[in-house]
């Protein structure tokens, strides 16, 4: 190899991951005739949130990548806890965001008739028994990692007495709880995971693919290697809590592999986001006790909450593409995942005009009953997208805060005396105010210059003025409900608190509603799920509860951009 070659390898290495590396090596070496099968295997015991999306990202992505399949297969082995309903939403998610799996779906009760058998071929060598403790007692009796175990009274049970209990957990003798099927690996190993992990528990319930077939479920730990095993997977990616895992996952497949492709385990960092809680747990917790609308309440870090929010696929991705793979735990900032939204939209949602709160401006000398249409542009950013008309009239909307009749000298805004450009339209200028009883301002009368028109070329259009205004135009004003949502929680770690609840830092201003914002007219032919900018204002996208007579927006993320800011400071 010459000098050249040689540092072009080294460049290549340098810029792939470590399990990039991993697989190169793997198609370098011949292992597993140099091919490569990813999976990802969701449990469908509740809906994805964006830490599984990096993980989808990946699995799919490598395989994507080098050009190999990557199985969906869906760890279906707890009954108790699982639903058609996560099934559908996650097979939803994963196209959403862009991917396909590999032939058909995978579920892990497909091979749960072989799983029992190589369970019998464990306990007919000696290797598994059926153990009557209770959990409790099975726990203490693990001892800890630094001090042995005490070995199951049923440890040193007869094959023929452990095949003749397994078959009464089978054939539903026992009540649920009653016994487990357990491996006879090391109690005195310094991984407790070796420690006779169990294998099989007891669950008397339907399930909802294999109905009431079985009553005896597999463990993760026992099925989890096996399937992979099955299906011919070679790189089976896993997060890093399940490292001590391993161990067990070699020994499984030591116990039934005999040819083909050996899959092995390799760990990534999971991803933990600022102010979020990633748990499947307290999320549920979340929508049972009502503290959100449900699994897609656009607050939720779901995936499903998130596109119902407004989030694309593409800015996710990219999100899961910029904070990496790495090997060690990190916490990353939701400013980054809100950057990556607010950077796609900026490139690709259309413009529009919202006036959130509003207060109704007069044009004393503009013409009684005159319409005329202005042209705006659709997107600054992508020009091809074009232009719309914007009928302009006397009455228009702006937001309350952007006149103040004392106001700083800084403030460019609308203020008594002062002129302002309306966006698209005319320069206007605040003459006088009406107020109401208590002393609130109900009306700003102004006068506009009829020669100031925005886009005439003429040399009036181009006089420049400090402040530009968004609008409305009262008489074809659109009414609409608009949903402000803020982060769910105002704890960076909610859930690292040990003294506290994570519940304790729900933030009580995650949802502001307003009932009658008004809205251009062109708002009508967006739908449900469309995102638009509310122009000076930040990004939203069309609710499916909007009906015919009244549209609902949700707010994607705001203008600002923190993370960006920040970035600059460091």
């Amino acid at each position: 190899m010459t000098e050249q070659n040689e540092a072009q390898d080294s460049e290549k290495t340098a810029s792939l991951n470590f399990l990039e590396n991993i697989i190169e090596e793997d198609i370098k070496s011949g292992k597993n005739n140099s091919e490569v099968h990813t999976r990802f295997p969701p449990e469908p015991n509740g809906y994805l949130h964006i830490g599984h999306a990096k993980s989808i990202c990946l699995n799919f992505g490598l395989a994507k990548k080098y050009s190999a399949p990557c199985n969906l297969r869906f760890d279906d082995t707890n009954p108790a806890k699982e639903d058609q309903e996560y099934v559908d939403s996650i097979k939803k998610d994963v196209q959403w965001l862009g991917f396909q799996w590999a032939g058909d779906i995978k579920y892990t009760s497909d091979y749960f008739d072989q799983l029992y058998q190589w369970a019998l071929k464990l306990i007919k060598e000696g290797k598994a028994y059926v153990d009557h403790q209770t959990s409790e007692q099975i726990a203490e009796q693990k001892g800890e990692p630094t001090i042995a175990g005490t070995e199951s009274p049923y440890r040193n049970t007869s094959v023929e007495e452990n095949l003749a209990e397994f078959e009464k957990m089978r054939t539903g003798v026992y009540p649920d709880g009653a016994c487990v099927l357990r491996a006879k690996i090391d109690m005195a190993s310094p991984n407790m995971h070796m420690r006779d992990p169990i294998m099989y528990r007891i669950i008397n319930k339907e399930h909802h693919r294999t109905g009431n077939k079985w009553c005896i479920y597999p463990m993760y730990d026992y099925a989890h290697g096996q399937s992979d095993y099955l299906e011919g997977i070679t790189h089976s990616i896993c997060t890093l809590e399940f490292e001590v895992h391993r161990p067990l996952y070699e020994w499984f497949l030591d116990q039934v592999y005999s040819a083909g492709h050996r899959p092995r385990q390799y760990e990534f960092a999971r991803l933990n986001l600022s102010y979020t809680v990633m748990s499947k747990r307290k999320l549920l917790q979340l929508v049972t006790e009502g503290h959100v609308t449900g699994w897609d309440d656009p607050r939720m870090p779901t995936i499903s909450g998130l596109r119902r929010r407004g989030y694309t696929p593409e800015s996710i991705r990219r999100f899961c593409e910029t904070i990496g793979v790495a090997r060690r735990e990190n916490i990353i900032d939701v400013a980054l995942l809100e950057f990556s939204v607010r950077d796609h939209l900026n490139k690709i949602a259309p413009r529009v005009m919202a006036v959130l709160d509003p207060i109704k401006v007069v044009i004393d000398n503009y013409p009684d009953g005159k319409t005329e249409y202005v042209t705006i542009e659709n997107n600054p950013e992508d020009l091809s997208t074009g232009n719309r008309e914007v009928p302009f009239g006397k009455e228009v909307y702006i937001e309350r805060d952007d006149f103040m009749e004392d106001a700083p000298k800084k403030f460019f805004r609308l203020r008594p005396g002062s002129e302002v450009r309306l966006k698209g339209a005319y320069i206007i200028k605040a003459e006088s105010v009406v107020k109401d009883a208590d002393g609130n301002i109900t009306e700003i009368h102004c006068s506009y210059d009829a020669d100031s028109l925005s886009g005439t070329g003429s040399e009036a259009s181009m006089r420049k003025v400090k402040g530009t205004l968004h609008w409305v135009p009262v008489k074809e004003a659109v009414s609409a409900e608009v949903r402000l949502y803020d982060r769910l929680f105002n704890d960076e770690a909610p859930d690292g608190h040990k003294d506290h609840d994570f519940k304790e830092y729900l933030n009580p201003s995650s949802l502001t509603v307003i009932n009658d914002a008004k809205m251009e007219p062109s708002i009508k032919k967006f739908k449900a799920g469309d995102s638009m900018q509310f122009q000076r204002i930040g990004y939203f996208c069309v609710d499916p509860d909007s009906t015919e007579n009244k549209m609902v927006f949700n707010r994607t993320v705001g203008l600002k951009d923190s993370w960006a800011k920040e970035q600059k400071k460091a």
